[in-house]
């Protein structure tokens, strides 16, 4: 047998002039894998060992590596470089995901006696029969080689007992486990019970950590310590061995795709890794995707354990005069008021109004740089949730001189007042992204929450996303139309699972109630959210979406442009537009400005998402020099979330 010589290495840089493999002398230890410091023109780079070779390009006179940084699982470089392939980026970039810089210690690794303990639970509970059925499935897969599943239920049917025992497989059999969620800081419960049910056993990645602690994790990991790994989308790429589940909870939650390069789908990726490593990969939602509702084997649970969903009621605002609190809502709180017990409210818009218009002119005080309003927050202040820009609101009108300003609609600064002064021995705690852009003010709210009786949770769709809060006697939507009107062929999807997911924060322990306020009562999403009827909607779904053709039947690809003058950024996707006429292509359409640039996009239909995805890359590439010159950047984005 030729002894082998010779490593294939992608350097980790940004460039994608250096998207390309370079060749070094093979250094002891360096195998496929093997994270190592490299020459690089007059520089020293960390690049990912993919290949070992006998044979070095012809003309090519290889320098040798200079050390091994760090090992990890090859299974991970064919994951890392089906990324970069599949969402058109580039290698060092998708390798960059699984390979993260090693920081200089801060702090020493915690010793296992400050860890938590290994603990066991008052054994694991009795699993109803659809639970058994559907954990027999599962672990059937796990023995046969691997297989992709829907796990199926309503909020409260047992989903996450089902992952746990699922992963407990995992690790009977000597393999390892990763368990996904949306976003860590909003999902206590979930992280709590498996860190109580395996201990030490548990790693927890996500992007809240400092340097030191994502450090030690890895570490941790890499020693076979921690063979069971819980995180936000990122924690799919973990440098565990061997896996044999990988779990997705809330799977219908957007926040799993990645808005910067590589804009990977971490649900998609999952469903990769899987299929590498032969293992078993759970999707389980109580408001699934139509594109998991049509493509994967489902396993449905059955009702809510301990009791049934909370009766909904639908407040039609065409018919009350109060807003943002109709007498019907009012009512309810009062009641809680008089009673005891917590509220969550729902409202989908910060500030204390979404826009400031003149009466007199009609005039909407927009954004300089963004083509949107300008929302008016309490200390009087106006602000664009796009870029950032702030100014004080005027006391007259600028485009007029009329002094007669209204306030149009309503947001969460106006909601907790108005709370205040209607229902003042409620405490409300306003939960959006005023109020918790640190992890540990979200903690913090969420625990007095908790532990305040006659409380009142307010906010965006945070208060939607997985909290299992004891005594929620009320959830109630505030405005059910803030999502119905978007522009984007999701938005019957998206307001049908927040609806239905906050639904299902009420009456979890006790007898519950739902309040839907709407001035489209007989639109679908509100009418099947109000019988919780999940199965209709994504029949519906999916059908609307076969006679569109939009996923799951087809796949989307996605070119932005965006530039300083709007001629140059619509000229340059009609050149991509006429390079791709084998696709089925919608646009250039115009966007909203953003933070001064503007902005179009062209979306395209196809069965080959990443030929596509290749051939738009390689036409903007060819248009570079020209794109550059007229200020233009591009993105090309597959499967993209949002239009």
């Amino acid at each position: 047998m030729v002894a082998l010589r010779y490593a294939t290495v992608y350097p980790l840089v940004t460039t994608r002039a250096l998207a390309r493999p370079f060749t070094y002398e093979l250094a002891d230890g360096a195998a496929k894998g093997a994270v190592v410091s490299v020459p690089l023109g007059r520089s020293r780079r960390r690049g990912v060992v993919v290949e070992l070779v006998d044979e070095a390009p012809a003309g090519i006179e290889p320098v040798p590596i200079d050390s091994v940084l760090d090992e990890l699982p090859p299974v991970l470089v064919d994951l890392a470089l089906w990324v970069a392939d599949y969402y058109g980026s580039t290698p060092g970039r998708a390798l960059e995901l699984i390979a993260p810089v090693k920081r200089k210690r801060r702090k020493e690794q915690a010793p296992p006696g400050e860890r938590q303990a290994l603990t066991d639970e008052a054994e694991p509970p009795e699993l109803t029969s659809e639970q058994r059925a559907a954990l027999a499935r599962i672990t059937s897969s796990l023995d046969a080689g691997g297989g992709h599943f829907l796990l199926y239920g309503e909020t409260g049917s047992g989903k996450t007992e089902v992952y746990l025992q699922a992963c407990a497989a995992a690790l009977e059999r000597g393999r390892t486990a990763i368990v996904l969620v949306p976003e860590i800081a909003l999902t206590p419960q979930t992280l709590g019970r498996f860190q109580a049910r395996f201990g030490n056993a548990v790693a927890l990645l996500h992007s809240g950590l400092t340097d030191a602690e994502r450090r030690d994790e890895r570490e941790r990991i890499a020693r076979g310590e921690a063979r069971l790994v819980v995180g936000a989308r990122s924690a799919v790429f973990a440098p565990l061995r061997d896996v044999g589940v990988i779990c997705v909870d809330e799977e219908h939650d957007q926040s799993y795709k990645q808005e910067s390069d590589p804009r990977y789908d971490a649900r998609t990726v999952a469903a990769k890794r899987a299929a590498l490593e032969g293992a078993v990969a759970i999707y389980g939602s109580a408001t699934p995707r139509p594109e998991s509702w049509e493509r994967l084997d489902r396993l449905q649970l059955g009702g809510r354990l301990g009791g049934s969903l909370p009766g909904v009621r639908v407040v039609d605002l065409r018919r009350e005069a109060g807003y943002p609190l109709s007498a019907p809502l009012l009512k309810e709180l009062g009641a809680i008021e008089e009673q005891g017990g917590k509220a969550i409210l729902l409202l989908n818009r910060r500030g204390v109004a979404p826009a400031l218009h003149c009466r007199a002119c009609g005039t909407t005080l927009r954004c300089p740089l963004c083509d949107v309003a300008l929302v008016l927050h309490r200390e009087g202040q106006l602000r664009c949730h796009h870029c950032g820009h702030a100014e004080t609101a005027p006391q007259a009108c600028a485009a007029c001189g009329s002094v007669d300003l209204a306030r149009i609609g309503a947001g969460t600064q106006r909601l907790e007042r108005e709370l205040a002064k209607q229902v003042p021995k409620l405490v409300p705690i306003r939960l959006d992204a005023d109020t918790a852009q640190k992890p540990e003010a979200l903690a913090a709210a969420l625990r007095q929450f908790a532990e305040t009786d006659r409380a009142v949770l307010l906010g965006t769709q945070m208060v939607a996303k997985g909290h299992h809060f004891s005594g929620v006697a009320l959830a109630a939507v505030i405005d059910a139309d803030t999502a119905l009107g978007v522009p984007d062929f999701r938005a019957d999807e998206r307001t049908f699972q927040l609806l239905t997911q906050l639904a299902g924060r009420s009456g979890r322990d006790a007898p519950g109630r739902v309040l839907i306020q709407t001035f489209q009562p007989d639109s679908r999403p509100v009418e099947l959210a109000a019988r919780h009827d999940v199965p209709r909607f994504l029949t519906g779904e999916v059908e609307r979406r076969r006679e569109l053709g939009y996923p799951p039947f087809r796949h989307l690809v996605r070119v932005l442009v965006s530039g300083p003058e709007p001629g140059p950024v619509t000229r340059a996707l009609e050149e991509v537009r006429d390079g791709l006429r084998d696709a089925d292509v919608l646009g250039p359409a115009p966007l909203f400005r953003l933070r001064g640039r503007h902005r179009a996009q062209l979306v395209a239909k196809t069965d080959e998402p990443r030929r596509v995805a290749g051939r738009a890359g390689q036409l903007l590439a060819a248009a570079s020099p020209a794109m550059r010159k007229a200020g233009l950047t591009a993105v090309v984005d597959v499967d993209p979330q949002s239009l």
